[in-house]
């Protein structure tokens, strides 16, 4: 118990500052801030196992994001008929082109494997089978796009509850780990960095870019819920009775009955939304919770002690006997489905999916700085590290603007100065989160919870 004191307190004012968030702004902010909190915690847990246990150096976040938000239009909406009829055959027999390339440079691969023209057959089939995609796909992508556009203009989805997307999305973000895997991991260092940012801002510009896919940046709304939706708890007698009787000591103060009513309808109006955020919190934190106790019992087998081996010191495991290639990989994709998972938390969470707000800033190095904040190696430190960066994240603003309106109130309310200032309130978060950062590296470099090794002493 004494070794998971601190673990405790620090997850204990974080908890504390979210009900003081409750308490002096809404309950319902309070409980957005903490649903993202959990939705960081689960990509930090990704990434600090591809960094914390492999040293692995992954930028390209963005993109396993983007594929899991890809995954809950492509798995819980459904499926738009007209479009299917217009360019799903041209798609389909796409898509079984892209197998059949994938075939053939595996038939190459190994039928050829002595040859010095190895490398220019396979070239050659990749780019034939390009061309052909494009002649296949084109007339089928024109008619997609061109079925109502301002409502769909896409092929939709499957029409499955949206849940199934969640682990949907991990898959989709495994199998492109596995591709990138293959071709990046060769690298190290800062390539692999690069190498994999490139691959991420190749697959969120196809997200951007391909209309027929999931309508691009014209955006899905109105996504499917794992949770009742607010308007139908508003009209629902159970619900409306609950809050009556959880407040009946304030609508008694009321004397005139119209205004009671009303109060009771604003009641309600606002529990619904606090009781939908409660209902995404226990499905979040189950989600968090699995994934601990599944992280650190791999931590703490022989097999995390193994890619702690490796990420120490390659050479001397590889002559060893470890598979450091193999290994690599494995941890590579585990981290990336992990992120795929809660890219499609986080669009579910959001009801929406929005191809334009992928960008390298929140959905690779924000997460970053949660696992460096938070302690790399550690799973209590990358979940804390979620939650404290988070929460600057969106409380930066308001911190900022009573601040300045703090130290300011001898200026008057049309100061220039000070209309600047409160104009850059929310650009505020950025200053904070880099002092933060600064801070934590010069007198917390390993973090707030750091990894801690268990040496035997002999």
């Amino acid at each position: 118990m004494r070794k998971y004191l601190n673990i405790i307190t620090a997850y204990s004012i974080m908890l504390f500052l979210i009900i003081l968030v409750g308490i002096f702004q809404s309950w319902s902010t309070a409980l957005t801030i903490l649903n993202y909190c959990l939705i960081s915690a689960v990509m930090t847990m990704g990434a600090n196992i591809q960094w914390g246990y492999a040293g692995l150096i992954n930028f390209g976040i963005m993109g396993y994001t983007a594929l899991g938000g890809l995954a809950v239009v492509l798995v819980s909406v459904a499926p738009v008929p007209e479009a299917w009829s217009a360019g799903g055959i041209n798609m389909l027999l796409s898509l079984f082109l892209i197998i059949g390339i994938v075939i053939s440079v595996k038939f190459i691969l190994k039928k050829f494997r002595d040859k010095k023209y190895k490398n220019y057959l396979i070239a050659l089939s990749i780019i034939l089978g390009v061309i052909l995609i494009r002649i296949v796909s084109s007339p089928g992508i024109e008619a997609i796009e061109s079925v109502d556009p301002a409502k769909t203009g896409f092929l939709g989805g499957l029409g499955l509850p949206v849940l199934f997307s969640w682990i949907a999305g991990g898959l989709l973000a495994a199998g492109l780990a596995f591709i990138v895997g293959k071709i990046a991991l060769g690298l190290r260092a800062d390539y692999l960095a690069i190498a994999t940012l490139l691959i991420a801002e190749i697959v969120v510009s196809i997200v951007k870019h391909e209309d027929w896919l999931a309508r691009g940046v014209k955006n899905v709304i109105g996504l499917k819920r794992p949770v009742p939706y607010e308007i139908d708890l508003q009209n629902s007698p159970w619900f409306i009775n609950l809050v009556e009787k959880l407040n009946q000591g304030k609508l008694n103060l009321i004397n005139s009955v119209s205004e009671q009513k009303d109060v009771l309808n604003q009641l309600v109006i606002d529990a619904s939304s606090v009781y939908v955020k409660l209902c995404m919190t226990g499905l979040f934190l189950s989600v968090v919770i699995i994934l601990l106790i599944t992280t650190q019992k791999a931590l703490n087998s022989p097999w995390g002690r193994k890619m702690r081996a490796i990420r120490d010191n390659e050479e001397a495991a590889g002559a060893m006997g470890k598979n450091v290639v193999k290994e690599h990989l494995l941890i590579f994709i585990l981290g990336s489905a992990i992120v795929g998972l809660a890219g499609a938390m986080m669009v579910t969470n959001d009801g929406l999916f929005t191809p334009g707000s992928y960008r390298p800033m929140r959905y690779t190095f924000v997460i970053w700085v949660m696992v460096i904040v938070g302690g790399t190696g550690n799973n209590f430190g990358a979940i804390l590290g979620g939650f404290v960066v988070w929460f600057l994240w969106v409380e930066a603003g308001p911190m900022a603007l009573f601040l300045i309106n703090f130290f300011t109130t001898h200026l008057s309310d049309t100061n220039a100065f000070k209309v600047h200032l409160i104009e850059s309130a929310p650009y505020f978060r950025f200053l904070i989160i880099g002092i933060g950062l600064l801070l934590m590296m010069r007198y917390r470099p390993k973090g707030l919870i750091p990894e801690k090794i268990n040496v035997k002493k002999f």
